[in-house]
């Protein structure tokens, strides 16, 4: 996912060997804060990022974040994908008020969300935390669940614990129309991980979301 990354000409730390259960990569300079135009610079890299295109919407091989598992099998209608391996993937893990308003929210995609945006290069996991900043900006991403998709999903994943500012903007460029309509649909998938994960301190964050996406 790394080295895919940094082909696609966005920052991210140059993979040294990968064998077995040992990772060695490049460290790259976090100076905490960003300072000034350093979230232009991650607009750009994440734009440039998202112009990397693949065939089909799905990644090589599945993975997981802990216990969850994400399967990416490939498939060439984005609204299935989505319901399929992200909305209603374990389903059965998740309380039954929530998995029912799931099912019903998986049967409305085709009417929500694009049949077929182009599928760009997602980080997978695209928060604050897993931006790195140095002197001259952006340094590089880390820590990324990569896979191809509408380069939307990546967008909503940022703004799901706090919001870029402008500056951000100004570097990635204009967004879609509706865009922010969809932004709940996308943001459903890592609140529901979160919940999987971290247990129902999260319950009100995936109620709040699909309220918003009208389930």
């Amino acid at each position: 996912m790394l080295m895919a990354i940094r082909a696609a000409g966005c920052p991210a730390p140059a993979v040294v060997t990968a064998e077995g259960g040992l990772l060695v990569m490049e460290r790259l300079p976090d100076d905490g804060l960003p300072g000034p135009g350093a979230w232009e610079t991650a607009g750009l890299a994440i734009r440039q990022l998202h112009a990397a295109r693949g065939k089909t919407y799905g990644w090589r091989r599945d993975h997981a974040f802990g216990k969850v598992a994400i399967p990416n099998a490939a498939a060439s209608d984005w609204p299935a994908f989505w319901a399929e391996r992200r909305l209603l993937a374990g389903i059965s893990e998740l309380p039954c008020e929530i998995a029912a308003r799931l099912e019903r929210l998986a049967v409305a995609l085709p009417e929500r969300l694009p049949a077929a945006p182009p599928p760009s290069l997602l980080h997978g996991d695209l928060w604050a935390g897993n931006l790195l900043f140095g002197p001259s900006g952006l340094s590089g991403v880390i820590d990324p669940a990569a896979y191809y998709g509408d380069a939307e999903v990546d967008l909503a994943m940022l703004m799901l614990f706090g919001q870029p500012p402008a500056d951000f903007f100004e570097g990635y460029g204009a967004l879609e129309d509706g865009w922010e309509a969809r932004r709940p649909l996308y943001q459903l998938w890592p609140a529901l991980v979160h919940l999987r994960l971290f247990g129902a301190g999260y319950g009100a964050m995936v109620e709040r979301l699909l309220g918003s996406s009208g389930v």
